[in-house]
């Protein structure tokens, strides 16, 4: 497969593409945090506005994933959306966009990045228990997926779980926040 990436912000022509693409994955997983085409266009024109950065993997012509980065703190930024279109998951992708934005967020000098990966369809064990002040630490260690949470995905490109929001989006609907360190390889 041919693949580049692209920045999204310089490429409008791919904007409705980028936002049919990050409507139809979340839906495809049953998650409705875009549920409509027009909410998914806002977020990417919020996700190609400046100061943030947007990036794309385009394979064989096609929008296949995109990703943006987001100032949060003065040196370490959110990542905010990742997504691959479904057709196009387990294939590289996603871990091609996680290292353009990581090389990306590296020429603006930012020391890490930091991510939330919302547990809403009950997806980990973080969402099978009642989380307290007492037992989030505790929780969080005994961490588990059950369905393909993404969080593991996450990990694997060197994402450490560094903190929860627990009943974020919802009755044991918890936020899980990873963050990598940038100034190590």
């Amino acid at each position: 497969m041919d693949c580049t990436e692209v920045d999204l912000s310089q490429e409008p022509a791919l904007h409705e593409e980028a936002a049919s693409v990050l409507m139809d994955a979340f839906l495809a997983k049953g998650n409705t945090a875009w549920p409509t085409l027009e909410r998914a266009r806002e977020t990417v024109a919020e996700c190609i506005a400046a100061p943030n950065h947007c990036l794309a993997i385009l394979c064989n012509g096609t929008l296949t994933g995109w990703g943006g980065l987001r100032p949060m703190y003065d040196k370490t930024w959110e990542l905010h959306p990742l997504v691959v279109a479904p057709a196009h998951q387990g294939q590289g992708v996603g871990r091609a966009l996680m290292q353009a934005l990581e090389q990306r967020a590296r020429t603006l000098e930012l020391n890490g990045i930091v991510l939330g990966s919302d547990d809403e369809l009950f997806e980990t064990s973080l969402s099978q228990v009642h989380i307290t002040g007492s037992n989030a630490l505790v929780e969080m260690q005994r961490l588990t997926n059950l369905k393909r949470h993404p969080f593991e995905f996450y990990q694997k490109c060197g994402y450490s779980v560094v903190g929860m929001i627990p009943n974020a989006n919802g009755k044991n609907k918890p936020d899980i926040w990873m963050w990598k360190d940038l100034t190590v390889e």
